[in-house]
């Protein structure tokens, strides 16, 4: 492997980077790096734990001079991905001088007005929490020189791509630029094409997508049967667990449940104030909290290296949100292990996204003995939602989408494009439980 001496980066950032105890710059750093150094812009094809956080801080942080205003821009989906990818950089920049300020929704206006009045030189923002900024004037773009869209593809299943193309439309035209996304579909490339010059493409091989060194495994249970069987796999569990669910209510309930059998749990989910998320994101990290009950929210912005076990409660409503919840464990060439319990209504999805995986997945059902008896109607597969489509006549089972879709948003609002976009950073889900007044204990509609 190359180490980062070979790489061309300066010997500030190389202290930095030796200092969080690297040496080897994993394949995208190594592909990334010297590119976007020479000034051209890049495409990446990167799946979540690859190391492109590294690859295009480490970068920018070398363009970059000090005391010379806002000259790199970073924008993310989700507030938890914006300060994750922050602590990143201030990490890797701590003895070059340059500042990094983190703007998205759900944060008081003035501590982020503070933060810029005091000077900075990177600004890691949510699209729609940025155009607030860019419209009242406490962020200007017109010295920026390096631009970056991370998890493209996630931006464009949320409705970000209008706000995208409205603030890149603010930019000067010259600049360094690079686009990273684990999928690469048409709205993607069509947006590379507009607003990158002559870009240098890296697209892994799809396999890179399908979770590979992770012990991937599922259990067909009937939903009312999934609380007993976390507290077996949770027990077992080696290192810290998280357990993602379809919707908010669901997530509250869980993790209220792990809590009164007096396991250390926190939760994550869309309508948590900004301040409750980040008490409960900082009890995981420091080890304080073993179990993390998190909706699609939090799938993007997690990197805790001791996960060893993601349990998918619930099947995504997404193929593509598979591999992102799975990818939180085994990070940065760790081990790791999976298990997605799927209730009988929900086989015809999973039976979708198992078609994507491209490594051996364990079947529990035939490992533990458990039989399944599932209603013929229940059967039916249901049509690919890579992108954010919904089947007709809805899900089977009769979910609502929750957080981070096109349809999920109350409390929209137009930009100056006439666009409508929903609240904050469109992490905050509909308000609608989704369910009707049958629902079980654990947010299941029916007994199946």
């Amino acid at each position: 492997m190359t180490k980062f001496e070979e790489l061309g980066l300066n010997g500030e950032i190389l202290r930095g980077v030796r200092d969080l105890g690297f040496e080897e710059a994993f394949p995208i750093q190594e592909a990334v790096i010297p590119v976007l150094l020479t000034g051209r812009d890049v495409v990446g094809q990167a799946h979540t734990g690859s190391g492109k956080t590294a690859a295009f801080s480490l970068s920018m942080l070398q363009e970059i001079r000090p005391k010379n205003g806002i000259q790199g821009l970073i924008m993310a989906p989700t507030r938890e991905l914006a300060m994750q990818i922050t602590d990143e950089i201030k990490k890797f920049g701590r003895h070059t001088g340059i500042r990094v300020a983190t703007v998205y929704g759900g944060q008081g206006m003035r501590i982020q007005l503070d933060a810029l009045e005091r000077g900075v030189e990177i600004v890691v923002a949510t699209p729609g929490r940025l155009i607030d900024h860019l419209k009242r004037g406490s962020i200007d773009l017109r010295d920026v020189t390096h631009i970056v869209l991370d998890e493209a593809d996630t931006m464009l299943d949320m409705g970000f791509i209008d706000d995208i193309q409205f603030i890149l439309d603010l930019a000067p035209e010259e600049r360094v630029m690079s686009l990273f996304s684990a999928t690469m579909p048409a709205e993607i490339l069509r947006l590379s094409e507009e607003y990158l010059k002559n870009p240098k493409q890296f697209l892994l091989d799809a396999d890179d997508l399908s979770g590979e060194g992770i012990d991937q495994s599922f259990l067909v249970i009937k939903d009312r049967d999934k609380v007993r069987y976390l507290i077996d796999f949770v027990k077992q569990a080696k290192g810290q667990c998280i357990v993602f669910c379809s919707t908010k209510y669901r997530t509250r309930d869980v993790q209220r449940f792990l809590h009164r059998e007096r396991f250390g749990a926190v939760a994550i989910e869309g309508d948590m104030s900004q301040h409750r998320r980040e008490q409960s994101m900082a009890k995981f990290r420091s080890g304080k909290a073993d179990i993390l009950v998190a909706t699609d929210v939090a799938s993007r912005g997690i990197d805790v290296p001791r996960v060893g076990l993601v349990i998918n409660y619930d099947v995504p409503n997404q193929e593509m949100a598979y591999f992102h919840r799975i990818g939180r464990t085994a990070r940065a060439g760790a081990k790791g292990r999976a298990i997605t319990f799927v209730s009988y209504s929900s086989v015809g999805d999973w039976n979708v996204i198992k078609r994507q995986i491209k490594v051996p997945i364990k079947d529990l059902n035939a490992e533990m003995g458990i039989e399944i008896s599932i209603p013929d109607p229940l059967k039916r597969e249901m049509p690919s939602r890579r992108f954010g489509g919904q089947p007709r006549g809805g899900r089977s089972g009769g979910y609502k989408r929750g957080e981070g879709g096109r349809s999920g948003g109350g409390g929209g609002r137009q930009d100056s494009r006439g666009n409508r976009r929903r609240r904050n950073d469109r992490d905050g889900g509909s308000g609608n439980r989704g369910y009707g007044s049958n629902r079980n204990r654990y947010g299941g509609r029916s007994r199946w």
